[in-house]
């Protein structure tokens, strides 16, 4: 779960020091909510969208913590399996968080 947490603060970071005010911030992370939400495969599976979708659920940090979530309560997913869920995660996080580090000090400089 902190792993998710740490992707999610990344992006809601990164967002928030592109934003010039309060409601740019808030309009920015409707903008990447809304469609991450969407392409999470939370309402179609995602084998079920195009190739093009597909792709773009690869960079969703939401769809591997759908996953991992329904394999632990679900379906009693073995460590494996929540590993190949976890590090993308991961990565999302650490790449999100030194985007919006980098940002940030570029617009505080």
């Amino acid at each position: 779960m902190s792993v998710f947490v740490l992707s999610g603060i990344g992006i809601g970071l990164a967002i928030s020091t592109l934003a010039r005010n309060q409601q740019q911030a808030i309009l920015g992370v409707f903008t990447y909510l809304a469609p991450a939400i969407i392409l999470s495969g939370f309402a179609t599976p995602i084998e079920n969208m195009p190739n093009w979708c597909q792709w773009l659920t690869v960079i969703n940090p939401i769809r591997y913590m759908l996953v991992f979530s329904r394999g632990i309560f679900l379906k009693d997913l073995p460590t494996m399996l929540v590993l190949n869920q976890l590090w993308p995660m991961l990565l999302i996080g650490a790449a999100t968080m030194a985007a919006a580090t980098w940002l940030f000090r570029r617009r505080v400089a």
